[in-house]
Formats: structure tokens, C-alpha cells, sequence
């Protein structure tokens, strides 16, 4: 806050705070604070809001314990969000450090720019291409039966393995770009020095690279996994009865059984799952909130 004040006067600080406090209050508590006075009150008309039946209960989480088809959704979407996230790692990780400390400077920025360019496109857009490539008679199929990979096409469609290739495509941005902040300001000369020492490349990566990119590793992580877990675009178009999202259930609490409490509760659960997950991120990485924010 010092260095803030001394940059920018006190006047211009108050008004950034000013403006901060504000964002925050109104698009993230107060909404917070309302889903969560929704979740614990019953469902009742209009007529009865405000009478002797509209008092606190907890009934509405309870029925995520009780509903086993519910529960068997939720736990499939935090293990399916885990894989995800996972996967991105392992993609973008080689993508990463190749653009942190291989490129040439000459190329660095083509290799962004290819890299952000698909993403100028709407995600709806991108889960529809998805949806071309992954068809039945799609271009995905008729290349694995051209090339004799497999007899006959497989219904990626409507499967978790489609759901989850179209969400580590989605999100791969959210992932590659803090690992190369965290990569690009190791120092060369530590790499080489291992090198000259007789460090394999997996023990360099695992020793050396690896600790030093860890804020990176944690937000990237963090970022995926919380989107991965609160996407709906994605498994609705994607996926199909055996791979429901646990969103999928939260929407159709809101928008089409048309109890915002018992939809309310639902998304509070799936809330205090993601604060559980950037928590534990946080202590498994063992990095702190200044870390992250770097």
C-alpha cells in the first residue's frame, strides 16, 4: 500500500481502492451473501415467503447427500475436473518451457500469437468444432479408421473422454501462460550449470524447473480446475447421460425445476469445493497468496 500511495498520491490510491472495494462488495460478496441466505430456506410460493414455514433449515443440502444419482455427479464431476487439470499440466508444460527458455526471441511472439489466435474465436464456437471433430462420421474417427488404428469409428460424443478432451482444449490458455511467467524467470545458468554437472533432463525439470515454476504450477492448477468444475457449456454440448456435470444438475434446479434454493445450495457446494481446492493447491505447492498473485 506504501508504494501504491507514493506512485499515486493519496488521492488517485483512495479512488483505486475506493473502486476495488466496490467491485468486490457488490459482484462478490453481496451475491455470495444472497446464494446463501437462497440455499438455506425452503421453496415455497410467493403467498407463503415471509410466513411462519419460510424460516433457516439445512434441508436443502441434506438432499445432495440423499439424492445418490446427485451425489454420484458431483463426486464424477470433482474427479473428472481433477483429470482435466491434470491433463492441461501435462500438455502445456513442454509448450511452456519450450516458450520460456528454447525460443528464440524472434519466434516467441509467432508462437503466442498462435497460440491465442483460436481463442479470439467464442468458446460456444470452439465446443462446436469440437462437436464436428468428435462426431460419429467426424474427421477425428475417419482418420484412426484410415490409419487402421482401430475397426470401426468410436462414439467419442456423449462419453467423458469428450467432455474432457474439449475442456483441456478450452482451458489450455489458463494453464500455459502462468507456467511460462514462472518459467521465464528462471536463470538460464541454473539449467546449464545441472548440465555441466551430469543432471539428466528429468532430473533438471524435477529439481530445478520444477520448484522454481510453482506459483505457476498452483495458479495455473487453481484457474483450471475451478473452470473445469463450473463449466456447463462444455459437458452439455459434449457429453451425454453417463457424463453429466455437476452444473448441468445446478441449471436445471434454477431454470427448469425452478427451485432457486435448492439450486442455491447445490452452487454453494460446488463453491466451497473450489476455496477447498485453492487451498489445498496452495499448501501442496507451499506457496502464499503473494506467490499466487505474482
Amino acid at each position: 500500500m506504501s508504494e501504491v500511495l507514493r506512485r499515486y498520491g493519496p488521492v488517485l490510491t483512495a479512488v483505486i481502492v475506493a473502486l476495488c472495494a466496490f467491485w468486490v462488495v457488490m459482484l462478490v460478496v453481496l451475491p455470495q451473501l444472497l446464494m446463501i441466505d437462497f440455499s438455506l430456506r425452503p421453496s415455497l410460493p410467493p403467498s407463503r415467503v415471509g410466513g411462519p414455514d419460510d424460516v433457516y433449515t439445512v434441508q436443502n443440502y441434506v438432499t445432495l447427500w440423499n439424492n445418490t444419482i446427485h451425489r454420484s455427479i458431483f463426486l464424477q464431476t470433482i474427479w473428472a475436473s481433477a483429470l482435466v487439470t491434470a491433463l492441461t499440466f501435462a500438455v502445456c508444460y513442454p509448450v511452456a518451457y519450450f516458450m520460456a527458455q528454447v525460443a528464440k526471441p524472434k519466434t516467441l511472439p509467432l508462437m503466442i500469437l498462435l497460440l491465442v489466435i483460436p481463442f479470439w474465436i467464442n468458446e460456444l464456437l470452439r465446443t462446436f468444432a469440437w462437436y464436428i471433430i468428435l462426431a460419429f462420421n467426424g474427421p477425428l474417427n475417419q482418420a484412426l479408421v484410415g490409419l487402421g488404428l482401430i475397426d470401426q469409428p468410436i462414439r467419442f460424443l456423449g462419453s467423458p473422454a469428450g467432455v474432457i478432451v474439449g475442456m483441456v482444449y478450452v482451458y489450455i490458455l489458463f494453464m500455459v501462460f502462468p507456467l511460462y511467467n514462472a518459467i521465464e524467470s528462471l536463470d538460464r545458468n541454473q539449467i546449464e550449470a545441472a548440465r555441466d554437472l551430469g543432471s539428466g533432463w528429468l532430473r533438471i525439470h524435477r529439481r530445478i524447473v520444477i520448484p522454481h515454476a510453482k506459483p505457476g504450477i498452483a495458479v495455473g492448477c487453481i484457474m483450471t480446475f475451478m473452470l473445469a468444475a463450473g463449466s456447463y457449456a462444455v459437458p452439455a454440448l459434449l457429453g451425454g447421460p453417463s457424463s453429466r456435470w455437476f452444473t448441468e444438475i445446478i441449471y436445471n434446479w434454477f431454470f427448469e425445476g425452478g427451485n432457486w434454493n435448492q439450486g442455491a445450495a447445490y452452487a454453494f457446494i460446488l463453491l466451497v469445493l473450489c476455496v477447498g481446492f485453492i487451498l489445498g493447491m496452495m499448501r501442496l505447492f507451499k506457496v502464499g497468496l503473494t506467490d499466487v498473485a505474482k
